[in-house]
């Protein structure tokens, strides 16, 4: 029975080497895994405090009221 060929050129350890580690949002520590994308739970709170007071925010835009559609009753 012949090996099932393995792809050439693809070295799977070769991909996480091409992206350098994530740093931290809060101090630019490299961040570790249990805290991703952050390198402390103390810098996560940080960041769910800056959201919950207000200080992140994500804008709204107003859209406009929908039209109404006319049922049978309308009709009527």
């Amino acid at each position: 029975m012949a090996k099932a060929a393995k792809p050439k050129g693809v070295n799977p350890t070769a991909a996480k080497a091409v992206r350098p580690p994530a740093k931290c949002p809060i101090c630019g520590e490299p961040a570790v895994p249990e805290f991703f994308p952050f390198s402390s739970k103390r810098c996560a709170d940080v960041d769910l405090n800056r959201w919950l007071s207000g200080r992140y925010f994500i804008p709204a835009v107003e859209s406009e009221p929908d039209r109404e559609i006319p049922t049978d009753e309308d009709e009527g």
